[in-house]
């Protein structure tokens, strides 16, 4: 068996110097190649990170045959075919979120690593998190009795990644800031209950700052087209509902709001309730709502989805983030857009 793995990694832009430096910081990997269409880019990671093999075109990088890992850090629009190539030639294979631009390219996908026999994973690193995994312990003891509630938020004020970039554009992220942002979290609510069997979804989605050049954050190392439409949303909210149990999502890149941002997730049951971030717990105790931090001598989990995966690999470890339960996100995804299209909730099929 082998005891380590190299990595190459497909965009140097902002996700994919995370990915570099995830691997480097992983004893059990070694990052060997660097893909980026932007020779710029390119270059400047190369140096950096003193990795002497490169590509301009992801279809060389995915055939490299002494590559043991593909990590794909690209425009959304790319995921899937990226993905797919590196499955289809023997690499297991990290995606960043979200999972695609349909739950159509997802499921190509995953039946792309069953065909293979190689490891497909979401990069979902809030299931990671020393207070995610403290949370997680409690209900999953029945601390907080049986969940009925949830609400995951991360909103910001002036977020929107470089306008005129891919971010911006539907023909290249398919979504705006509920693609970017918006699938952490519901990725993380999902995680924290448990919850992956959706019936039924309503939602909505708003561009009322992006369009008119308001709202731009710090992130992206993306080009940018300064005549591109910006056609996504800066605003979504959705309802999903389970069999008991509820969950509302919100996300925003740009809202009035009197801070520059927060996010968290706070959970409702039946004999108690929990919120992130920071990590607490409340207690139904003789009557009455008791609230402290959550206590775990020792994290069952490493903290980086990096290192994860790659033992994952080599260990042929059960992985965390699981693609189907990855499919399951995208589906409400999926669905969210289509209500706010239709202006009707959305009937899921069970799975």
């Amino acid at each position: 068996m082998a005891k380590s793995v190299k990595v190459g990694v497909v965009g140097c832009g902002g996700i994919g110097l995370y990915h570099i430096r995830g691997y480097q910081a992983c004893p059990r990997a070694e990052v060997v190649a660097l893909c980026d269409a932007s020779p710029k880019r390119l270059s400047a990671a190369a140096g950096e990170f003193k990795i002497d093999r490169t590509y301009a075109d992801w279809r060389e990088i995915v055939s490299d045959p002494e590559i043991d890992v593909i990590s794909v850090a690209l425009p959304n629009c790319l995921h899937a075919p990226v993905s797919i190539a590196a499955l289809k030639a023997g690499r297991h294979t990290f995606c960043d979120k979200p999972p695609a631009t349909s739950a159509a390219e997802m499921e190509r996908m995953i039946a792309a690593a069953g065909r293979a026999r190689k490891k497909l994973m979401i990069g979902q690193d809030w299931r990671f998190q020393p207070d995610t995994q403290k949370v997680k312990h409690h209900i999953d003891r029945g601390d907080l009795g049986t969940l009925y509630h949830g609400h995951a938020y991360v909103l910001r004020r002036l977020g929107i990644p470089n306008l005129g970039s891919w971010f911006t554009q539907k023909k290249l992220a398919g979504g705006g800031c509920l693609y970017d942002i918006g699938v952490h979290f519901l990725d993380l609510v999902l995680h924290l209950c448990g919850a992956f069997k959706p019936i039924s979804v309503s939602g909505m989605t708003y561009t009322k700052y992006g369009q008119r050049g308001i709202g731009k954050g710090g992130w992206g190392m993306s080009e940018v087209d300064r005549k591109a439409p910006f056609d996504v949303d800066d605003y979504a909210c959705g309802l999903i509902r389970f069999d008991g149990l509820t969950i509302l999502l919100e996300a925003s890149w740009a809202l009035p709001m009197p801070v520059e941002g927060r996010h968290g997730v706070d959970l409702y049951g039946t004999q108690g309730g929990a919120h992130l971030f920071p990590a607490q717990i409340t207690r139904l105790v003789g009557g009455k709502f008791v609230t402290g931090e959550p206590k775990l001598k020792k994290l069952p989990l490493t903290t980086d989805r990096f290192t994860h995966f790659v033992d994952c690999v080599l260990d042929g470890r059960e992985m965390v983030v699981k693609p189907e339960q990855s499919l399951v996100v995208q589906r409400i995804l999926d669905a969210i857009y289509r209500s706010a299209d239709s202006g009707r909730e959305v009937t899921l099929a069970r799975h």
